[in-house]
């Protein structure tokens, strides 16, 4: 997470950034009150499982005429369903998902942002069971010859900010000679490359994918096999969490409703 993508800089968000909900308006962030959802989980809100997400990523969480949707979105409705809860979403910078601090000062239950499981960040909270297999891409312009990394000596690559692009980039940029230059979300690197300042920018290939559907100035010219696997993030040893959220992805993978909302995002059943 197809329409045209509206491109706009995001600017990064203070830490006491307002909410988005999903229905519709918006919710401050909350460290008081509770709840607790079916099977006695403890939650920050009554009824409510506040979700700490960074858009747009598109297909995974974006806006769409003024809603929140995407296949990350869907996959935590459902679990918040099973759970006897409604999902409600935090728009938050994605530094501050994934150093944990969004988790672990309960600012959130749960972060679903199409986020790789890395040791780094399981350092930092814990993780739900993988439900979402990745890889790396390099998108270029159209027709720009760069093929693989190597082609880049001398250029630049475009990585988004704290992800595992940035990392993969960082650590293969001395062997091939390439600058590798910041940004802080996804709109602003693909920017980036169609108008010139980046030379060509790499992500994962989902996200990618689906932009070059419907931008046909732009190509993805190769993938690198990262072995990246998505993960929900949670506060570290909230263990009642962690449980219940795996219960519910096993549950929606048995029951075939995973297959269901994969096949509604990316037009195929997962392999």
């Amino acid at each position: 997470m197809a329409r045209r993508r509206t491109l706009r800089a995001m600017a990064l968000l203070p830490a006491l950034a307002l909410a988005t909900a999903v229905a519709a308006g918006c919710a401050e962030s909350t460290t008081g009150g509770g709840g607790t959802a079916d099977g006695g989980v403890e939650v920050i809100k009554p009824g409510i499982l506040t979700t700490c997400t960074h858009m747009d990523y598109k297909p995974f969480q974006f806006h769409d005429q003024g809603k929140i949707v995407g296949f990350d979105v869907d996959l935590v409705d459902a679990i918040a369903k099973d759970m006897g809860l409604k999902q409600e979403i935090l728009d938050t910078p994605f530094e501050g998902i994934q150093s944990g601090e969004d988790l672990n000062t309960r600012r959130c239950d749960v972060a679903a942002a199409a986020m790789s499981i890395t040791p780094a960040r399981e350092e930092n909270f814990d993780f739900s069971d993988p439900y979402f297999d990745s890889t790396q891409a390099l998108m270029t312009k159209k027709g720009s010859g760069i093929r693989s990394l190597s082609d880049l000596r001398g250029k630049k690559l475009g990585v988004q900010l704290a992800t595992t692009g940035e990392k993969y980039a960082n650590e293969n940029k001395d062997a091939n000679g390439y600058e590798v230059v910041q940004f802080e979300d996804l709109p602003l690197s693909v920017t980036a490359v169609e108008t010139g300042q980046v030379d060509a920018a790499i992500n994962d290939n989902s996200v990618f994918g689906d932009f070059v559907k419907s931008n046909p100035n732009v190509e993805i010219t190769n993938e690198f096999s990262t072995g990246d696997q998505y993960g929900i993030g949670m506060a570290t040893g909230n263990t009642a969490l962690k449980d219940r959220v795996n219960a519910a992805l096993k549950k929606l993978k048995e029951n075939g409703e995973y297959d269901k909302i994969y096949e509604k995002w990316f037009g195929k059943k997962p392999q």
